[in-house]
C-alpha cells in the first residue's frame, strides 16, 4: 500500500469567534493549508469536510463550501464525513485511502464546527446525537451526563479518583497556556481543579465544570500527499500506522470503565507500526472529559484497567513525563469544535515533529499518536505518526 504524508497544515483559533458559520470557518483554513504546503490550489485532487453538525449549523452538505473561498477547487471531487466527534479523523483517513488507491496526488482535509451559534440549552442535546438516543437521551445533563454516569460507575468500582481527575484537568489547562490556538489559555492549578465552587460547579455526576471540555468554534486544515509526492517538499510527516475500530454505540452493551474499542486500536495500531507503547515520543488523546483521558490511560497500556489514576497523580503524562499527553492543551484547554478536533490533533502532531509548535515544543519528537473518538468509545481512532525524511 502507498503510503501517505502529511505535507501542510493550517490550524484557526478556537473559541467563541465571530465567523457566523462553517463558510466563514473554513476560509480561515483553506487557503493557508495549500500555501503552507507550498503548491497551488489546483493541484489538489480531492477535498474531504470533516463536520458533525447534529443541529449546530443549519448549512448541512459543506463539501463545496471550500472553493467558496477557493475557487480553483471547482469540479474536485468534494464530500462531507462524519463519525461524531471524529468526525475530523474520518475524512483524513478517506482522504488517506484516497491517495494510497493513486486516485490523485494531494487531498485537501478540513475539519470544521460552528458550536456557540445555538441556545447553551440545545448544546447538550445536539451532542446526545454521539450516544445512543434510545438509551440515551434521557440522561440527565446531556452528553455530560453521559460522562458523568461513566464516571460514577468507575468510582463505584475503583473509589473516588477526584484527584486524579483534577491533575488531568490542571495538566492540560497548564498545558494550554502556550498553545496560541488554545481557547482557555489560564493554568487554573489543581486546587481549583479539585474543590467544588460557584466558579466550578459539578455538571453532572462527580464531573465538575473543570473536567469537561469547552462548546467550542474553529476549524484546521491538513493537505495530504502521497509519499513519493512528499519526497522533497518542504516538510512531510508520514503516517507510520491509521487504525479506525468501531464498536457497539449502547454503553449497555459494553463495560463503561474499560474503552475496549480504543484498547484494540492501540494494540493493532502499534503492532502495524512495528512498536510499543515506550517507542512514542508524546501522544495527542481525545480528553472531551477529564474521565476519558484517565480511561484511554488504561486503553493505551500505560497502566492496568483501574489503576490509570496513578499516571496521572505521578506526573507520567506531563511534558517532563514517562510520556507527554495533550502537549497542546488537549480539548479541554485547546476546545472542541467537533468536527474539528480530529484534524487539529493531526496538525498539533504534526508541528511537534517538525519542530514548529513553538512553545508547545517537546524537546524529543520523534514519534508521536493521535487518540480520536466519536461518542463514548465507539469509533476509534489511532495515528502513529514520524517525521519523514
Amino acid at each position: 500500500m502507498t503510503e501517505v504524508c502529511i505535507v501542510g497544515w493550517s490550524h484557526s483559533p478556537f473559541g467563541k469567534l465571530d465567523d457566523p458559520d462553517l463558510e466563514s470557518l473554513i476560509g480561515r483554513v483553506a487557503g493557508t493549508a495549500i500555501e503552507d504546503a507550498g503548491i497551488v490550489a489546483s493541484q489538489i485532487d480531492g477535498v474531504f469536510v470533516g463536520n458533525f453538525n447534529s443541529g449546530f449549523s443549519r448549512q448541512n452538505f459543506p463539501g463545496s463550501l471550500p472553493m467558496h473561498e477557493v475557487p480553483d477547487l471547482r469540479f474536485k471531487p468534494a464530500a462531507r464525513y462524519e463519525n461524531a466527534c471524529a468526525s475530523g479523523s474520518a475524512a483524513i483517513y478517506a482522504a488517506r485511502d484516497f491517495l494510497a488507491a493513486g486516485r490523485g496526488r494531494f487531498a485537501l482535509v478540513i475539519g470544521v464546527e460552528k458550536m456557540t451559534g445555538v441556545p447553551s440549552a440545545q448544546v447538550g442535546d445536539n451532542l446526545l446525537g454521539a450516544s445512543y438516543r434510545r438509551e440515551e437521551g434521557d440522561i440527565p445533563g446531556g452528553f455530560a451526563g453521559v460522562f458523568g454516569r461513566i464516571a460514577d460507575t468507575y468510582f463505584q468500582r475503583f473509589g473516588d479518583q477526584s484527584d486524579a481527575l483534577a491533575a488531568i484537568a490542571a495538566k492540560n489547562h497548564k498545558n494550554g497556556v502556550d498553545n496560541p490556538f488554545a481557547q482557555m489559555r489560564r493554568d487554573l492549578g489543581f486546587d481549583f481543579c479539585r474543590n467544588p465552587s460557584e466558579k466550578n460547579p459539578y455538571v453532572a455526576g462527580p464531573l465538575k465544570r473543570t473536567d469537561c471540555s469547552l462548546v467550542s468554534d474553529g476549524a484546521a486544515a491538513l493537505v495530504l500527499a502521497d509519499e513519493e509526492t512528499a519526497r522533497g517538499m518542504g516538510k512531510s510527516v508520514r503516517f507510520r500506522a491509521a487504525v479506525h475500530v468501531n464498536t457497539y454505540l449502547p454503553l449497555s452493551r459494553r463495560d463503561p470503565t474499560w474503552f475496549e474499542g480504543a484498547a484494540t486500536a492501540w494494540q493493532r495500531a502499534l503492532e502495524q507500526a512495528g512498536l510499543a507503547l515506550g517507542d512514542l515520543s508524546f501522544a495527542e488523546i481525545h480528553d472531551c472529559f477529564t474521565i476519558a483521558e484517565l480511561l484511554e490511560y488504561e486503553a493505551m497500556g500505560l497502566a492496568p484497567h483501574g489503576q490509570g489514576a496513578r499516571v496521572a497523580l505521578e506526573g507520567q503524562t506531563a511534558p517532563g513525563g514517562k510520556l507527554p499527553v495533550n502537549r497542546s492543551g488537549g480539548l479541554k484547554s485547546k476546545g472542541h469544535p467537533v468536527g474539528a478536533t480530529g484534524v487539529s490533533m493531526h496538525a498539533m502532531a504534526a508541528m511537534q515533529l517538525t519542530g514548529q509548535a513553538g512553545d508547545m515544543q517537546l524537546p524529543r519528537a520523534d514519534i508521536g499518536a493521535v487518540f480520536n473518538m466519536g461518542g463514548a468509545a465507539v469509533a476509534n481512532y489511532v495515528s502513529i505518526l514520524e517525521r519523514a525524511e
